[in-house]
């Protein structure tokens, strides 16, 4: 699966919609690293859009500092 970040997860989500593209959503997939959304392509394979509920470089420094 390749994943995609993107900064603004909902008005992507209703910018595929109106493009009548299918968006798949589940509570269960957003978690403390942020929001996610998964389309898929023409043959099927997911394609993972994350909006980060940070930015990524702080992430990792906490992680380190753990």
């Amino acid at each position: 699966m390749i994943d995609f970040r993107v900064d603004d997860l909902d008005g992507m989500i209703t910018c595929l919609n109106t493009a009548g593209i299918a968006v798949e959503t589940r509570d269960e997939w957003d978690s403390e690293v942020g929001r996610f959304a998964r389309i898929h392509d023409p043959e099927g394979n997911p394609i993972e859009l994350w909006e980060p509920s940070m930015d990524p470089v702080s992430i990792v420094n906490e992680a380190d500092a753990s």
